[in-house]
């Protein structure tokens, strides 16, 4: 069994993506160092001069004559005031810019990281576990150095500098601040991080549970209302939030004990270093203004150590979600060693001895499946649901890896192609409909950045929107809703193939190209498509030989059956005109 890495090794990814903006960091983190040397200084020359104003007062009407700069000191006090508040307001405006650029990082590194993951790999959970990922867990990343390593550092930094501060004036004080300060920062952070560690984790996998829950039973109301299931859902529902209410209730016990932690050993020190000064002033050593001065700065340190424990109890769910990021890189295939680019002009394709079984499936989909195209060559495969057509245009269009066998097009293997080489060349329409909820130019537009507004209305006016689409008050730039809402299910397909007819590729692979459109309307679009598919291979995937219109031109059909194993495989190409 493989050992799981360290918490050093699980972020350190993420820490080197984050270093790339060292610059910003290094800025936070002075801004909070400032605010906080600030604070001390406010909180010490105040006692300092407090107590130098009293003893000389004192002194005044015992008959004394002295002199007392109180300008200086209140000029001190008021330039740490203000550094104070400034550098604080700045410091959460400047990191928080800082944090949401981070995620903006963050975010881009995991999409592509998606991007890059295949349909066996992305199979394996649901949509909405993918964009937990990309939402969910990136932002508990900005913990990271928001909440845990620019505090720390800046606590520790500040407990340090305050010793070495004392340590001239009362080396036993000194002593004090950094072992006792010292030790109350090692618990706050790696112990408090241990207290919490379970129950945060599984906190983390418990909201994705209840997000997914939620959302699943949300698009499954009205089955589960139709069917009386709503009361057994809920409960299921109620359990998963007990389980979170447990956890959040031992993680704020674990906070409340580290607030303790926080609040003792900040008095219990800077009682110690009132004792250590007292002795200096009976000595003689110290001033009674220095001796008040000394303990009121350490209690000034527990601005630095308060926001420690809430975010070190909380260090398990960063730490879960950095693993589970970790995974889905991990899980991305490695790029392919030689980028070899498609020959232009139409592409041969050839399958031999394919096979391909999806994780935990009882049979494969294809077992020693061979296929060969020619190149302008068109072939149509029909089979029923589940022979594995869509599994097949998955092949063909890099999206899905085979276990076996030997899979190329226009004579390069394609685990040679680079992904970008394969987007360029090969053009895949599949079943599932794809709109964002966007305009519907932006939609046409993924396939080709650069086209004007004359090329998008001539692809609607193929595929029969162009009349749609100028009734409608924007035109072009009306939104079609998520996934494509706003439109019937036929509009949504025929933006769909509208978008594939602004590219030029070489291979394209249609899978059920016309389904829900009418006969009499698939077959006009069929009639316009032939045009547009001249020069290029073409695989046409459908469920029945006979339903619909096909393409005119189709070369020869072949079926997908299955074999006696219970897998999929190629039958003989039954060739008609």
């Amino acid at each position: 069994m493989a050992e799981s890495p360290g918490p050093l090794a699980t972020l350190a990814p993420w820490w080197r993506l984050l270093a790339r903006r060292r610059g910003r960091l290094l800025g936070g983190v002075a801004l909070m160092a400032l605010a906080l040397a600030a604070a001390v200084g406010l909180l010490a020359l105040s006692g300092w001069f407090i107590t130098a104003t009293g003893l000389a007062g004192m002194a005044l009407a015992g008959g004394a004559a002295l002199t007392l700069d109180v300008y200086v000191p209140g000029g001190g006090i008021r330039a740490f005031a203000l550094t104070r508040t400034v550098a604080r307001y700045l410091e959460r405006l400047y990191n928080h810019d800082t944090v949401l650029r981070l995620l903006a990082d963050l975010r881009g590194r995991m999409f592509a990281v998606l991007a890059g993951l295949d349909a066996r790999t992305l199979s394996r959970r649901r949509a909405s576990d993918w964009l937990n990922r990309l939402t969910a867990d990136i932002d508990t990343l900005d913990s990271l150095f928001l909440r845990l390593v620019a505090p720390a550092g800046v606590a520790l930094a500040a407990i340090l500098g305050l010793a070495g501060l004392l340590a001239p004036w009362a080396p036993a004080a000194g002593l004090a601040v950094a072992l006792g300060l010292g030790v109350a920062w090692g618990w706050l952070t790696l112990g408090q991080a241990r207290l919490g560690l379970a129950a945060s984790r599984r906190r983390v996998d418990e909201l994705e549970r209840l997000r997914a829950a939620v959302l699943e039973r949300l698009q499954g109301l009205a089955e589960l209302e139709a069917y009386g299931s709503l009361a057994v859902q809920r409960r299921r529902l109620s359990a998963i939030e007990d389980r979170l209410e447990a956890d959040q209730r031992r993680l704020g016990r674990a906070a409340a004990l580290g607030s303790a932690v926080t609040g003792l050993a900040v008095g219990g020190t800077a009682l110690l270093v009132l004792w250590c000064a007292a002795r200096g002033w009976q000595a003689g050593a110290l001033s009674g203004p220095v001796m008040v001065m000394m303990p009121l700065a350490v209690l000034a340190l527990n601005e630095a150590l308060a926001a420690l424990p809430l975010a070190f109890t909380q260090a398990g769910a960063t730490l879960a979600a950095a693993e589970r990021l970790n995974a889905l890189a991990e899980a991305r295939r490695p790029a392919p060693a030689a980028r070899s680019r498609l020959p232009a002009g139409p592409l041969s394709v050839e399958l031999a001895g394919i096979a391909l079984r999806f994780p935990g499936a009882l049979a494969p989909v294809f077992s020693g499946l061979d296929l060969r195209l020619a190149p302008g060559d068109r072939l149509a495969l029909h089979g029923a649901s589940g022979s594995g057509k869509s599994s097949l245009a998955a092949l063909l269009s890099g999206q899905l890896a085979p276990d076996a066998g030997g899979l190329r097009l226009g004579g390069i293997p394609l685990d040679a192609l680079a992904p970008a080489a394969l987007a360029e060349r090969v053009a895949c329409l599949t079943q599932l409909t794809e709109l964002f909820d966007d305009s519907l130019a932006a939609n046409l537009r993924l396939a080709a950045p650069d086209a004007d507004d004359a090329r998008l209305w001539a692809v609607l006016e193929t595929v029969e929107l162009a009349d749609w689409a100028e009734a409608q008050p924007r035109g072009l730039a009306t939104r079609v809703g998520e996934g494509g809402r706003r439109l019937s299910g036929g509009q949504a397909r025929r933006v769909a193939l509208a978008r594939l007819l602004l590219r030029d590729p070489g291979l394209v692979i249609l899978d059920e190209p016309f389904a829900g459109l009418d006969d009499a309307l698939a077959g006009r679009i069929a009639g316009r498509l032939d045009a547009w598919l001249a020069g290029r291979s073409v695989v046409l995937l459908v469920h029945e030989r006979a339903a619909g219109p096909g393409l005119p031109g189709v070369s020869r059909w072949q079926a997908l059956a299955a074999d006696e194993g219970g897998g999929l495989c190629a039958a003989a190409p039954n060739p008609t005109r």
